[in-house]
């Protein structure tokens, strides 16, 4: 499986990709795959400020339907518009075109609490 260097994960199988106070978050290789085929992503929580390890979405695969959490509080500030026309992108590019939403932190320093490529490797074996 692939744990980019340049991302940090949640232990509930979250990325995050910052870039200053935005980041981008989706789902891992390894939730991609337990999961299945993704079939629908909702995000109702754009706009609103959110705490770290809150759900701000769902993703449904063709055998169940999870809570997606945040990695680190903020804003959702935008749903990855090509996942209503496309979810299977989060199947076939999970760090790339299958982002699923962007967000404004409020609290840089909760970084600190994620796990680097290497302990989130250790986490799921």
């Amino acid at each position: 499986m692939n744990f980019p260097e340049n991302l940090r994960y949640t232990k509930d199988h979250e990325w995050i990709l910052l870039e200053g106070n935005i980041a981008t978050v989706g789902i891992t290789d390894y939730a991609q795959r337990e999961l299945g085929d993704i079939v629908f992503v909702e995000v109702d929580t754009i706009g609103k400020p959110l705490e770290s390890g809150a759900v701000f979405g769902t993703v449904e695969a063709v055998k169940t339907v999870s809570d997606l959490f945040l990695p680190i509080s903020g804003t959702v500030t935008e749903l990855n518009p090509a996942l209503s026309g496309a979810p299977e992108l989060v199947n076939s590019d999970p760090y790339g075109e299958g982002w699923m939403v962007k967000m404004t932190l409020s609290d840089l320093s909760q970084v600190n609490d994620l796990l680097d490529a290497a302990g989130y490797a250790a986490l799921v074996g």
